[in-house]
């Protein structure tokens, strides 16, 4: 019960930390000047995954580089099938061409570079360098991309984020340094906390970290993206319930994953073989099915959201299954490998050839 207490805990000093420097950031980037476009493709979506980050470089700093790991690839898999799952359920989302000819080709090729830096099982310091370099890159592109913007788009962005008024509680410079360091504080102590409880969890079930990593703790570093698509996705702000999952698993692999490594010094981060010979190839699978999806018509349906949901679940049971070593399990792969999937991909290659994508 102590250790369950302390995991919620944990979840909500993560999402009111997530809130709180999320807010106050961007408030204070935008009073000082800089761009509401940049703001959102950075400041804003990188907020959402600092759950992730801050659960990530604190285990590792303890030394438990499993959950370091499985909670960015559990939460990578999280994110796509069961939020864009979730919100595409709730209404039909559409898909910006930007995502289909940028950030998806980059997700996948992120998803792509982490496997290979993780075939030697660790992440090392100068594999964790490249990763945050890459980061630091793409964000400034993202700054310099921004600038090109028409004025017609910055000024819809600044309607959607309009600065506070003049005698709101949050328009004066020191009030949103608070919540930048109040929020910091909270994701430090409640990272601590599901950290602590998580390690707990594993030992008291058996299960493994990676396990623990992958499911308990993915899940809940990654409230923040669960509210945030879904509000979108019911206010009928379809885009940016896409927009915040991809943008934010780009973080969990550059950020989370580059800056852990390097927290943890010259031992660096070990890459777990079941990570390695299933949950990293799912990973990237799971952001290669981003592609056909998202071009067919441009937008993700309800029964597509549906599948997305279908294999989340299946996920996790065979996850379970498997940490508990259950007679069901080799029936459970048969089906999956040889019906399920099979018939999926025939589906989505059906479907993308009858209905080509739209310029």
């Amino acid at each position: 019960m102590t250790n369950l207490l302390l995991f919620a805990l944990g979840v909500v000093l993560l999402v009111a930390g997530a809130n709180l420097l999320v807010r106050g950031a961007s408030r204070l980037a935008l009073s000082l000047g800089i761009s509401p476009l940049v703001v959102g493709l950075t400041v804003v979506a990188f907020g959402t995954s600092a759950p992730e980050l801050a659960v990530s470089v604190g285990a590792a700093l303890e030394g438990r580089t499993d959950i370091a790991v499985g909670n960015v690839v559990g939460s990578n898999i999280f994110n796509v099938l069961l939020i864009l799952g979730l919100s595409a359920l709730i209404v039909p989302l559409a898909v910006d061409v930007q995502l289909i000819r940028q950030e998806v080709p980059v997700m996948i090729g992120a998803s792509l570079l982490l496997l290979v830096l993780g075939l030697d099982r660790r992440i090392g310091p100068a594999d964790a360098a490249l990763l945050t370099a890459l980061l630091v890159a793409y964000t400034a592109y993202l700054v310099v991309q921004s600038r090109r913007q028409t004025q017609a788009a910055q000024a819809e962005f600044a309607q959607a984020n309009p600065m506070p008024a003049a005698g709101a509680w949050d328009s004066k410079r020191p009030v949103q340094v608070g919540l930048v360091v109040a929020g910091l504080v909270a994701l430090v102590l409640g990272s601590q906390a599901l950290v602590t409880a998580a390690v707990a969890f594993a030992q008291a079930l058996g299960l493994s970290e990676v396990v623990i990593g992958l499911t308990i703790v993915a899940a809940g570093t990654s409230l923040p993206e669960v509210a945030a698509s879904l509000a979108a996705a019911w206010k009928g702000e379809r885009d940016i319930a896409v927009g915040n999952v991809v943008g934010s698993n780009l973080f969990n692999i550059l950020g989370c994953v580059g800056l852990a490594g390097l927290a943890a010094g010259s031992a660096g981060l070990g890459v777990a073989p079941a990570l390695l010979s299933f949950d990293l190839w799912v990973m990237l699978a799971v952001a290669l099915a981003c592609l056909p999806v998202f071009v067919t018509g441009r937008e993700i349906a309800r029964w597509e959201g549906g599948v997305f949901v279908a294999y989340y679940a299946a996920y996790v049971a065979y996850l379970v299954l498997d940490a508990t070593g259950h007679a069901a399990l080799p029936a459970f792969s048969a089906v999956m490998l040889g019906f399920v999937v099979p018939i999926t991909v025939v589906t989505l290659v059906v479907v993308l050839l009858r209905r080509p994508a739209r310029d």
